[in-house]
């Protein structure tokens, strides 16, 4: 990677009191731009766990959304805002919503891999 966007990358982390965290399956370059590199549950724990104003989630959707459940009070961006992740698009909200009608009793188990709206 260009030594100069290095550099930039770190002085946006200083001047922001950002961290960048990135997921296992990130390429080699971002792994080595992180702060903590892990699964997804690991790296939302962490979010949550360091003073820092920035959280820079390199992951999906599901991953930010996880990390600001966490840690509200802090700003979390997502770099490819178009990552997304099968399993958690395999149930949406309002899909939920009409399965707990048909069955009021039944407890719902949510997956860390779900959308902040099913968790909800």
């Amino acid at each position: 990677m260009n030594n100069d966007i290095i550099k930039e990358i770190k002085k946006f982390k200083e001047e922001r009191k950002a961290i960048i965290v990135a997921h296992n399956y990130q390429v080699g370059e971002v792994q080595e731009l992180a702060d903590i590199v892990g699964d997804s549950f690991t790296l939302s724990r962490h979010c949550a766990s360091v003073d820092a104003e920035v959280i820079v989630f390199c992951g999906v959707h599901f991953m930010a959304e996880s990390a600001k459940i966490l840690s509200p009070e802090k700003t979390v961006l997502l770099p490819e805002i178009d990552a997304g992740c099968p399993m958690a698009d395999m149930v949406t909200a309002e899909e939920l919503i009409e399965a707990k009608k048909k069955h009021p009793e039944a407890a719902v188990v949510c997956y860390i891999n779900s959308s902040a709206e099913v968790k909800a």
